[in-house]
């Protein structure tokens, strides 16, 4: 979400716009050509923090003149919204108790996703995934027009193919593994939704003499402890590796053999489609919403819903003994080609500009309507 945030950002000032951010915090180098503002806020609990940083935001923006605000949070005042995240009240209904909505926690999430997706409301939303449609409209009655589909983005810059041989090497000497060893990756940040207990419990379900030459890595950033206790009492503390997130993600999925997503729910999983563009062979559930292009492209093997961890188990031992993965990963390399013509980058940025053109125009009528 970062990445589409600065790559919108940019497009946007590419064509001529002025923007600015706000964020509590920003690692990395500074745009050259905008303005970022970093509020940093302090509190006991996170959700105080966000709460404090959205006011001194709206605090700011009161006294400045902007034709559009465009938030990837959820909160009130926004013209539109990015809608990476799946929907909040959805989950808490059917993956949390009742005490949990007693927490003002909750309270406070769930009133600031009805601050965007509420169909009194006019919050414009842009939706990497259309899964989680259903679910906003079923709480929230959001109108149909107000959601605006964007195609998939992946960088051709960032997922440039290179020698297999040298990236499997590359893989295998970053973690110490055995060069014949069988490799699963899981990338992506906040490991208990993205499935990595699954993905240990089947790796400790394998034969012990394919379990052997088998190793687990899992990049992103996340407290590793709870999942390397796990793989302890399991007795397999020696096949699973917990990184930090790293810059050489991509050269990571090149040199794995098969790329794993074992997600509990996952309004999109980018992660997917970028595996399947580093040409590796996929295993990934049904409840992520990009779960249906491994199907689409015939690029490996999609764990149905709801979730069984024998047929799970099965099928991560499947991986390793099918002769089809070599079919698989070029398959999904060809469907990903298509899906990169389909997006170039710009796509968040042309439906924003329409978007602000479309309020400018309203507003311009409005005023006409009242000196009339």
């Amino acid at each position: 979400m970062q990445r589409d945030m600065l790559r919108t950002a940019n497009e946007l000032v590419k064509r001529g716009h002025i923007v600015e951010i706000f964020t509590m915090s920003w690692q990395g180098d500074m745009p050259a050509n905008i303005k970022v503002h970093e509020l940093p806020q302090k509190a006991w609990f996170n959700y105080q923090r966000y709460q404090q940083f959205i006011q001194a935001t709206f605090a700011q923006i009161k006294h400045s003149h902007f034709d559009y605000v465009f938030g990837y949070n959820r909160m009130a005042g926004l013209d539109a919204h990015f809608a990476a995240d799946p929907c909040f009240i959805e989950r808490a209904h059917k993956q949390r108790s009742f005490l949990y909505r007693l927490l003002p926690r909750f309270k406070w999430f769930a009133a600031c996703e009805k601050a965007v997706f509420s169909a009194e409301l006019n919050t414009q939303i842009l939706a990497v995934s259309l899964t989680e449609k259903p679910h906003f409209q079923h709480w929230y009655g959001t109108q149909s027009e107000r959601f605006h589909y964007i195609p998939p983005f992946l960088s051709p810059e960032r997922f440039v193919l290179q020698d297999k041989a040298a990236m499997r090497a590359h893989l295998r000497n970053a973690f110490g593994f055995g060069v014949n060893d069988f490799v699963f990756l899981l990338t992506g940040s906040g490991f208990a939704m993205k499935g990595l207990d699954r993905a240990i419990l089947a790796l400790a379900a394998l034969p012990d003499d394919v379990r052997a030459h088998t190793r687990l890595v899992a990049v992103g950033q996340d407290n590793p402890k709870q999942f390397e206790k796990m793989a302890k009492k399991l007795g397999i503390e020696n096949h699973v590796v917990v990184s930090k997130g790293r810059p050489d993600t991509p050269q990571l999925m090149q040199g794995a053999d098969v790329c794993i997503h074992p997600a509990y729910r996952e309004n999109t999983g980018l992660v997917i489609l970028e595996g399947m563009a580093c040409g590796a062979p996929m295993l990934v559930t049904a409840s992520c919403g990009y779960a249906h292009h491994v199907t689409d492209a015939d690029a490996g093997i999609v764990s149905a819903s709801p979730f069984n961890q024998t047929q799970f188990n099965q099928q991560f031992l499947q991986m390793i003994q099918t002769n089809e993965k070599a079919q698989w990963a070029q398959n999904g390399l060809a469907y990903v080609q298509q899906i990169m013509q389909a997006n170039d980058g710009s796509a968040e940025a042309e439906i924003l500009i329409k978007l602000a053109e479309t309020k400018l125009a309203n507003q311009n009528a409005a005023l006409q309507k009242k000196k009339s």
